[in-house]
């Protein structure tokens, strides 16, 4: 049944975006905001096309038939109308990459976690929206997808190619539920980017994975000292050595501080730790805080016998929980926070390699001490104790 414009003024929104149908491909979408689009479908070399032909009430249902009509004229002399985007744009802002993304994001964020939907939001205003945005989404290519992500893996930083080509991926989804768009121009570019060489110890990087294996962790029933430097390896980040040779006078849980000898360099380094940290600490004092001369370690061997844990017990208690040995490692929560900060949370590079104990110089060339920066690396690390905690929920994003 062809469309009246009585049907057309009043249509009414709903939950979901819905469409009044009239002749010849021609409807009209109407947008849960009370938006009204119309739209041509239409097929061209055999493949099923989309055409916007204008907003109403500024395009009437007489002059969106009009145009309708003049579509199929250049149809019927072979020529694509999407070739000739004259009707189009007046609806160029209603279509735009923006538009669309900002609805697909208002439409998600009820059923994220505030972190969640933060993260998500700065990807598509840092990387997707300068490149993307203006253009109608009927337009964007794989190319063009491509083009936006090729900065990002040349600075290496191919985790966050990977989750802003997610992002763009959901919302051209979304463009296809709303009939902008007939198909989804992002599904090709996975196979194309670039495939970060595997580390010499195996780290977990993706958000979504280290959620998931720190709630492996929390799992963990054995030892309580095991399980207390299973937790403590991803707040503090240091080599496995050192954190098994942990002393309890190295730490002053008061001024929330690990100070002790850089295992390869034999220079002093300062951890500051989170109020999580402190408080596994803390916990642990009851079991192994009695130190002695002979026993001054936090995390004791099982045999009690002078020794701290040995290097392979936070190993098999990772493989007990079904950590596979390829997947990740206790050495590997280093290229985990080193990547995660970087990318994610977006501490200077220099503020993290100073925490990871490594040499870091300053503009003249001198290496910097144990205690600088330490303010920025206390909230750092601060910061990075919250975003694991918060990595624990689950989403389904």
């Amino acid at each position: 049944m062809a469309l009246t414009d009585t049907a057309v003024r009043n249509a009414k929104p709903k939950e979901k975006p819905y469409k009044l149908g009239d002749s010849g491909g021609l409807f009209v979408i109407v947008r849960p905001t009370g938006k009204k689009w119309w739209r041509l479908k239409y097929r061209f070399n055999r493949k099923e096309k989309l055409i916007s032909l204008g907003v109403y009430p500024d395009v009437s249902l007489q002059e969106a038939r009009r145009r309708c009509g003049e579509a199929r004229q250049l149809l019927a002399s072979g020529v694509n109308p999407s070739t000739k985007r004259k009707a189009a744009q007046a609806d160029n802002t209603g279509d735009s990459f923006e538009t669309v993304a900002r609805e697909w994001f208002s439409s998600k964020t009820p059923n994220w976690v505030p972190t969640h939907s933060s993260m998500v939001l700065m990807r598509l205003e840092k990387y997707a929206f300068p490149a993307l945005g203006a253009r109608s989404i009927a337009d964007i290519g794989p190319q063009d997808i491509h083009a936006l992500l090729k900065p990002l893996e040349k600075a290496e930083k191919y985790e966050t190619a990977k989750r802003v080509l997610t992002v763009c991926h959901q919302v051209f989804n979304y463009g296809l539920f709303s009939e902008r768009i007939t198909r989804n121009p992002a599904a090709p570019v996975k196979q194309l980017l670039t495939q970060p060489k595997p580390t010499h110890f195996a780290a977990t990087v993706d958000p979504k994975a280290v959620g998931k294996l720190l709630r492996m962790l929390d799992a963990y029933e054995g030892s309580p000292v095991v399980m207390a430097a299973l937790k403590l390896a991803p707040l503090t980040f240091v080599r496995p050595s050192e954190l098994r040779a942990a002393k309890w006078d190295d730490v002053n849980l008061d001024a929330a501080e690990w100070s002790f000898l850089v295992t390869k360099t034999h220079t002093p380094h300062i951890v500051p730790l989170s109020k999580q940290a402190v408080a596994i600490l803390r916990g642990l004092q009851p079991l192994t805080g009695q130190q002695t001369d002979e026993q001054p370690y936090i995390f004791v061997g099982t045999r009690n016998n002078g020794r701290p844990m040995s290097e392979n017990t936070l190993a098999v208690a990772m493989r007990t929980m079904g950590v596979a040995q390829g997947t990740h490692t206790i050495h590997g929560w280093r290229a985990t926070a080193r990547t995660l900060l970087d990318e994610e949370l977006h501490f200077p590079p220099h503020l993290i390699e100073h925490q990871l104990a490594h040499q870091v110089r300053d503009p003249l060339g001198r290496s910097y001490n144990r205690t600088t920066h330490l303010p920025q690396r206390r909230d750092m690390l601060q910061r990075w104790a919250d975003y694991l905690d918060e990595l624990r929920v689950e989403t389904t994003a």
